[in-house]
């Protein structure tokens, strides 16, 4: 039974806004960490900046990147060979930030940096202006392989989820004769 009287619709607009706020609030509560912005905070006593109450896209809560994925990206490129803010961040298209603010690119460098994964010194060479340059650490490379450990796991879990889902489901001859 559905209408005003069992409380199925809202009685006014400001129920309906007060309803749409509190699941506004759980969603926040408990929403994936791979949706919240690297902008937004992850500690309890602070309200994030900003809250996406729907995931992006058409993705029903699937499809996000591991949690600090820039920084694997980062390390994985300066293991290969130093480079600069803008080289860093053309490299880190090829893994999914197409669209990435230079602020969030320079912020997880300070970061970084002041965790001692990584180093930076001014070049000063060429006609142009001098540029910082990045270098990964002993640290650095101790923390790449912590995340290339973490990621095999991660890769089989995957694999045993698509060898799972492309076999034939273990009820199906039940279901096929109802």
């Amino acid at each position: 039974m559905y209408g005003y009287a069992t409380g199925a619709y809202p009685r006014t607009p400001h129920d309906a806004l007060r309803k749409q706020a509190a699941f506004a609030s759980r969603r926040q509560r408990t929403s994936p960490v791979c949706f919240r912005k690297e902008s937004e905070s992850t500690m309890s006593n602070e309200k994030p900046k900003r809250v996406s109450v729907t995931p992006p896209g058409n993705t029903f809560g699937i499809g996000c990147r591991p949690r600090n994925w820039l920084e694997a990206v980062i390390l994985l490129s300066l293991r290969e060979w130093n480079s600069y803010g803008y080289e860093l961040m053309g490299r880190a298209r090829m893994f999914g930030f197409e669209a990435m603010n230079p602020g969030t690119l320079y912020r997880t460098l300070r970061r970084m940096e002041n965790d001692g994964v990584l180093e930076s010194s001014w070049e000063t060479s060429g006609d142009g202006p001098a540029r910082r340059m990045y270098t990964i650490t002993g640290s650095g490379n101790a923390h790449l392989g912590i995340w290339v450990k973490s990621l095999e796991r991660y890769q089989q879990s995957m694999d045993d989820f698509f060898k799972l889902y492309g076999g034939k489901p273990p009820h199906a001859e039940e279901n096929e004769e109802d």
